[in-house]
Formats: C-alpha cells, sequence, structure tokens
C-alpha cells in the first residue's frame, strides 16, 4: 500500500471514530504530502468549503498563516475556474487571471509559472479543491492528469464522508437535544486551545454557571459566543453587560429593573438585563467590580431565579444561564473580602480560564492569516504578507495584551505598509489602483518594542562560537535572523552530508516538501 493510501486510510478511520473533523488538521496535512509531495509543484493545497470561502485545510511550500485564510470564488478567478472545470484544469504559463497566492511567498507568481487545479465534488456541489504551482513553466507537463484526478475523487471521497459523518452527528444531537451545535470555526494548533474548546463542547449544553477567566485581550468573548452558541438555548438571546461601566447607583436597577417612579428620574417601566435574557445567557463581564452590597441580590437571582425590579412588590421568575468574566483572581478576592466567597463558589461551579497567547504561540500563523485576510478586505488590496523579519518579530514578542494586541497590530502595520506602498508609487510611477497591490508588512511597521523579553524564560548561555568571528551581534547576543540562519546551514549541510548530497532524503528527514527545501538552501546561500 502507497504512503498516499495509507494516510487516507488513516484519516478515514479517526473520522469514522469520530475524531471531530477540526482536529485532524495534521492528518489533512499528512496526505497532501503523500499525494504532491514528490511532484516538481513548489506550492501546493488542499482546500475545503465553508461558509466564508474555501479554507486552506493543509498547505505545502506557502506561509502557515495562509491556513487562517478564507478564499472566495468571486474574488479569485483561477479557484472560480478550477471549481467549474470537470477535470484537471490546467493554466497557460501566461494566464491573465491573477494566482491566489500572489503575494504571499517571495516569488512573483504574476510573472509566467505554472498552475493547476482539481475540484474535488460531492455530485454537483463543490466540496473543496486541490492546487498545485511551480515556478518555472512547463515543470508540471510531466504529471499524470488520470492519476491525479483518481487521486482528487478519492479526496473528494474523504471530504464527502467527513460532511456526511458531521451532518449525522449533528442530527444524533438534534434528536437527543432538539437542537443543532454549531461546527468550531478556528482549528486551533495549540494542545491548550483544543483542550479549551473540548471543555466548552462538554459544559456548554448545561445550565451550569460558567466562571471564564484569563487576561485581558484573550479572547473571553469568543468563548462565551461559543457557549451560548453550543448551548441548548441558542435561539433566546445574549446578553452583555460591563459590570465596571454601570455606575454604582444604577446597577441594581441595570441588572434587575425597576418600574415607575421608584426614583427619582424613573419615568418609565425599565426591564434589566435579566429580564432581557430570559430563555437565554447573560454575560456579566468583569464580575469582580461589582459592588458587594449588590452581590446578595445577584447569589438570590442565581439560586432561586428570581429578581424583583425597584419599587415592585412582586419578584418575577427568570430562566438565565450566567456566565461570569473576570480578569482578576476572584479565589484571591474572595478570600481577601472583597468578594462575598459564597457568590464566588456559586458563579465558579464551572472554571473555565483561557490561556495568554504567549502559551499557545503554535496558534500564531492561523490568528496571523485570518487578521491579515481580514485586512486585505477592509483596505482593499490584493493580498497582504508578512516578511520574514516581521514575522520573526511577531513570535518573538510576549503579547501583554494578547489577541486583541495582536490583532491591533496588525491592523495598524497594514495601513501603514499601505500608506508606504501607495506613497512609492504615485512618486515612482503615478496614481496607482490600491486593488493591484500587494503589500508586504516589514519590521518596522509593526512598531514593537525592541528592548523587550520576549519570554519570562531565562535565555540560553551563549556559546564561544559567537564572538568577534561569530554571527552580527547586538550588545552581547547575536541578531536573532542572523543566528536562526546560521544555524539552519549547519543543520542542512550536516543532514545532506548524512543522505549523501540526496535533497529529497533531506527533505523528508528535516520534515520539509522538496520545493521548501529548495527555496530555504538558495535563500541561505547554499545552493
Amino acid at each position: 500500500m502507497t504512503p498516499f493510501y495509507r494516510a487516507l486510510r488513516e484519516l478515514l478511520t479517526r473520522l469514522a471514530d469520530g475524531e471531530p473533523i477540526e482536529t485532524l488538521h495534521p492528518w489533512w496535512s499528512t496526505l497532501l504530502a503523500t499525494l504532491v509531495g514528490d511532484s516538481p509543484a513548489d506550492a501546493s493545497t488542499l482546500m475545503v468549503t465553508t461558509d466564508a470561502g474555501l479554507q486552506p485545510v493543509a498547505v505545502l511550500g506557502l506561509p502557515a498563516d495562509v491556513r487562517g485564510r478564507h478564499f472566495s470564488l468571486d474574488a479569485h478567478p483561477r479557484l472560480a475556474a478550477i471549481a467549474s472545470h470537470a477535470a484537471v484544469c490546467r493554466f497557460p504559463p501566461d494566464s491573465p487571471l491573477p494566482d491566489p497566492f500572489d503575494g504571499l511567498i517571495d516569488e512573483d507568481l504574476s510573472a509566467v509559472h505554472d498552475c493547476l487545479g482539481v475540484a474535488l465534488r460531492d455530485g454537483e456541489r463543490l466540496i473543496g479543491v486541490l492546487t498545485l504551482d511551480a515556478l518555472e513553466a512547463g515543470r508540471l507537463a510531466t504529471l499524470d492528469d488520470e492519476e491525479l484526478l483518481a487521486k482528487a475523487r478519492l479526496l473528494g471521497t474523504c471530504l464527502r464522508l467527513a460532511s456526511q459523518l458531521s451532518q449525522t452527528r449533528s442530527r444524533l444531537s438534534e434528536a437527543l437535544d432538539q437542537e443543532r451545535q454549531p461546527p468550531v470555526t478556528m482549528h486551533w494548533n495549540s494542545p491548550a486551545m483544543r483542550r479549551l474548546d473540548e471543555t466548552i463542547r462538554l459544559v456548554a449544553p448545561t445550565d451550569m454557571c460558567v466562571l471564564l477567566q484569563g487576561e485581558t485581550g484573550v479572547g473571553k468573548e469568543r468563548v462565551v459566543r461559543a457557549l451560548h452558541a453550543r448551548s441548548t438555548r441558542h435561539r433566546g438571546p445574549l446578553v452583555q453587560v460591563n459590570c465596571a461601566s454601570l455606575p454604582e447607583s444604577l446597577i441594581e436597577s441595570e441588572l434587575f429593573g425597576h418600574r415607575r417612579g421608584a426614583f427619582s428620574g424613573a419615568i418609565q417601566d425599565h426591564r434589566g438585563h435579566f429580564a432581557m435574557a430570559d430563555g437565554g445567557t447573560l454575560m456579566l463581564d468583569e464580575i469582580g467590580e461589582l459592588p458587594l452590597a449588590l452581590q446578595p441580590k445577584l447569589l438570590r437571582a442565581l439560586q432561586e431565579g428570581e429578581i424583583q425590579p425597584l419599587g415592585s412588590e412582586r419578584v418575577q421568575r427568570v430562566d438565565v444561564r450566567v456566565i461570569a468574566v473576570t480578569n482578576r483572581d476572584l479565589a484571591a478576592e474572595a478570600a481577601a473580602g472583597r468578594f462575598r466567597e459564597d457568590l464566588y463558589h456559586r458563579l465558579g461551579a464551572f472554571p473555565l480560564q483561557v490561556p495568554p497567547l504567549r502559551e499557545r504561540r503554535e496558534d500564531m500563523p492561523l490568528l496571523v492569516g485570518s487578521f491579515l485576510a481580514d485586512n486585505r478586505v477592509r483596505l482593499g488590496v490584493s493580498n497582504l504578507r508578512l516578511a520574514a523579519e516581521a514575522e520573526a518579530a511577531l513570535l518573538a514578542w510576549h503579547w501583554p495584551g494578547n489577541v486583541r494586541e495582536l490583532e491591533h497590530t496588525l491592523g495598524r502595520a497594514a495601513l501603514r505598509a499601505l500608506g508606504e506602498r501607495l506613497g512609492e508609487r504615485v512618486r515612482d510611477h503615478g496614481a496607482d489602483s490600491r486593488r493591484q497591490a500587494v503589500i508586504r508588512i516589514e519590521r518596522h511597521h509593526l512598531d514593537l518594542p525592541t528592548d523587550e523579553p520576549a519570554a519570562t524564560t531565562t535565555p540560553p548561555e551563549r556559546s564561544a562560537a559567537t564572538g568577534s568571528d561569530g554571527p552580527a551581534t547586538r550588545g552581547d547576543w547575536p541578531v536573532l535572523r542572523q543566528a536562526t540562519e546560521d544555524f539552519q546551514r549547519r543543520y542542512i549541510d550536516e543532514a545532506l552530508d548524512a543522505h549523501d548530497g540526496n535533497w529529497a532524503a533531506t527533505a523528508r528527514t528535516l520534515g520539509l516538501d522538496s520545493g521548501n527545501l529548495h527555496r530555504l538552501a538558495r535563500r541561505l546561500g547554499l545552493k
């Protein structure tokens, strides 16, 4: 049995065993590698159809952040041509249609190159595409169309089975609880986020109070939305209230409501947030800021399911699932007497901790790809990509503001890079349409500090090799890029020696596809 069929069988086995599609990225990647890894292609993708367009589940020869992007058929005519073609769709080397990956690698794909693709179908329905690109015209001519089409049909069968299994599980879930669970939208790389999503799937269908904790900017609101969307209350309202933003004199009225005349200025009845969330979910953000005097009333609402609006003599029944959110250590706050201990235990029936970005750096490429795709649309440009130095800077920074800081940093950098690019075009070539621009974000566009530690761990000791004859230094340390490239040169050289100069065997040993290794070797001066 060939590696491709073994990889296909492994993937189908895992799907049959009930593993969620979103956790199977490593097996999709293995499948793609066994299909095209030995081909003359420099870049290839396996994409699946989603509500937002085509999303890569595996890539070779392209930046990892491509997996965080979506490609709509309307915006990418080559993908649209592949999707409408019945067999292997080959493009002429001088095709005027823009390549969807142009600008995402150093090489210019707007110039002459080789490109083909195959649509993956379930009957007439498009369920994905397979694409291959080579930088030299005619390089892909040796590929057997019939063999490629046969394997693509098997891939299509695999995707169809995955879709059918997902739909079957959704129908079973609906039969059990009359509610269909929505899919996960981000396929995390980090074990920490995968565990968090597994826990969300576990607790979401219950009515337990959830205490959601995490640093500022880690994405707690995303978790709240996921908990609500996966709950049996997802057809009901999701009401969000920030306890810190409510004036202390009005917070009781805002939460529980009031009757006309209950206090000066109460000229009409007011429904509080609990009443608004009846039948749904109430998110109490920054719960640690709730005044001590009001905490007993919140405790009663949680225990009894009853509220009493200000000025009313009657209690009101409400059916609300509460998710409390905080960036404080509520256990320490309760121990210090700044938060009621009984309320803390009530809210913390099921605690969840969202990890900071520095503890899940494996997810950076996905987040970066998603944010770059959003900014590409917002700025109206052909493509946005990161220079190698910018990517290294993102990975080195410790992100005290977490995902929110990353999003804002990339948004500002994209705007700076666009302004710089448009200025150059106007100066050198006259006015030009930004729609045709491929914007490259450089290190200086990020405007990240250079003197902060990248992590809390202690850096390794310098080796004796980094003396005056070693790599370029800044202070007592080698410049990161130079030190990294020196290590890569030595590592590749040793692997080549071990395989008697065989590049294909070396690529397999290093876990790289052949095209990636050759490009890296050229950049390092090894070829």
